[in-house]
């Protein structure tokens, strides 16, 4: 096949996932990593929870407008960088796919990413859903430390450019300290702190309480965001 169309990327974090194309300098989109669903429960514990069948399989929002569905229960596939169900983020990634990027996922190769110390069970279930939902061409999953990088490249001459060095990478949700050498993440010397930007927000959103600024309770998280960023 000539004129081939071009890689899809998709990162998924904690907190937002970046969606676009290869050879594009920015993604097309940043959207939260959250996903609004209608569901039934059983009395009893989560584990008894039950993802509506039938029709409601597609009765779902994610992103922003994830918030503005009323009557929507709020959840979010991705914690601390893990992916933790996985029946919601095939159908997150399904949205992300048809949505978003209007692509048919037969006609793309992707570009997924991972977090360093992501196990090869996840590893696994990604290239599961890709291949057996999305019957997706050709998939590749990069370690998000070494892909940015590739990143720096842009602003250095071709002598200069590298895949090694130490990538501090704090997100949402997880804060890692990644060696890597020569494209190659040493996972033996890799350094995971359970605080990011996330916890941040919910530090200067409780200083906001104590010191009665007054904001209304609705706006809180939103102005601490605000004043984080």
């Amino acid at each position: 096949m000539t004129g081939r169309l071009p890689a899809c990327v998709i990162d998924v974090g904690t907190g937002y996932t970046k969606l676009g194309f290869a050879n594009n300098k920015e993604p097309q989109f940043i959207i939260p990593s959250a996903i609004a669903i209608k569901e039934t429960a059983k009395v009893g514990d989560q584990s008894s929870r039950r993802l509506c069948k039938g029709v409601e399989d597609l009765d779902f929002y994610i992103g922003d407008e994830a918030f503005d569905a009323t009557g929507y229960a709020i959840k979010y596939p991705v914690r601390h960088g893990l992916v933790e169900d996985w029946d919601l983020m095939e159908r997150f990634l399904e949205q992300c796919i048809f949505k978003y990027l209007r692509a048919e996922p037969e006609d793309h190769y992707f570009l997924l990413t991972e977090p360093p110390l992501n196990t090869p069970e996840n590893r696994e279930y990604t290239a599961e859903i890709m291949f057996e939902s999305f019957n997706v061409p050709g998939l590749y999953i990069a370690v998000q430390a070494v892909l940015a990088l590739a990143a720096s490249w842009i602003s250095r001459s071709i002598s200069d450019r590298t895949l090694t060095g130490i990538v501090i990478d704090s997100g949402d949700g997880v804060t890692h300290v990644i060696p890597v050498a020569e494209g190659y993440v040493i996972g033996s010397c890799i350094k995971h702190i359970p605080i990011a930007g996330r916890n941040i927000t919910y530090f200067i959103q409780s200083l906001l309480r104590e010191r009665e600024i007054g904001i209304p309770p609705e706006q809180s998280l939103e102005t601490a965001k605000a004043i984080k960023e």
